[in-house]
């Protein structure tokens, strides 16, 4: 049989293939890979992070959006018979049905990136860990303080569900093609405490209309929203939160302590 011919990478996919075998070394090695876990990689490429995973787990499970990387997959791991390949969208794929103590282990698109972060905490209740390559932008937002520019949406619910590190910082040099911005691996060890919680959705809620008009104060961001303003104003001053504040400066523990005054203040009318 002929052999595969290396893919081409895809810029409507925005692919960027790490090549540096050091760089590789390292995020497996990060990963903390032992043969009793399942890994989930989001978008394999080459293989090359596939294989040294599959090297170190007992189980990877591995969905891949380009038909052509999905032909070439299989050849390139033939060694591995533990890799379980799917065709397929990540945006779509069943995360919550991979077993519990799922270690995710991906290269993100960098324009797919914090969708697909999103997604993963929404299927949190299965992942144990995360340690993802992405662009050093996304990077500092997730780990970014309050009262600073980067603060966000992504920081609070990154903060929230896990406990994220910047690892360390990759040079474009280390892909083909190569990327205009570098990149950074985050590992995002989940919180058990906050694996399974019933009002995590009124909790997001809460946090996406605080910053849903950054520049704006808070009980006005809530207010263009649609949120009742008596309500508003109430569970801001039973939590002690100014009204006058902005969202970028309220911290992960307020926000929850606020999400719990609104649903209160819901449940009692």
């Amino acid at each position: 049989m002929t052999p595969l011919s290396l893919p081409r990478p895809r810029k409507r996919w925005g692919q960027h293939f790490l090549i540096d075998p050091n760089i590789i070394r390292k995020i497996v090695a990060l990963a903390q890979i032992s043969s009793d876990d399942t890994v989930f990689e989001i978008g394999p490429g080459r293989g090359a992070l596939t294989r040294p995973i599959c090297e170190q787990a007992g189980r990877v499970i591995a969905v891949e959006l380009d038909p052509k990387l999905v032909e070439y997959l299989p050849e390139s791991c033939s060694n591995y018979h533990n890799l379980d390949l799917h065709a397929g969208d990540a945006m779509v794929f069943p995360i919550e049905s991979l077993p519990a103590q799922t270690v995710v282990v991906a290269n993100l698109p960098y324009y797919l990136s914090t969708p697909l972060l999103f997604r993963l905490f929404e299927a949190r209740s299965v992942i144990q860990r995360m340690v993802v390559l992405l662009q050093r932008e996304v990077a500092r937002r997730i780990v970014a303080r309050p009262a600073t520019r980067d603060y966000g949406t992504l920081s609070v619910l990154s903060q929230y569900y896990s406990e994220p590190v910047i690892a360390f910082s990759i040079p474009g040099t280390c892909f083909t093609p190569r990327p205009d911005v570098d990149s950074a691996v985050v590992c995002l060890p989940i919180r058990p405490d906050r694996k399974s919680r019933g009002w995590d959705t009124y909790f997001e809620n809460t946090v996406r209309a605080a910053f849903a008009h950054r520049r704006k104060t808070l009980v006005n961001s809530f207010r263009d929203e649609g949120w009742e303003m008596r309500r508003i104003v109430q569970a801001l001053e039973s939590v002690k939160i100014v009204p006058s504040r902005r969202a970028e400066s309220v911290t992960v523990g307020e926000f929850e302590s606020l999400a719990l005054a609104l649903q209160h203040s819901e449940i009692l009318r």
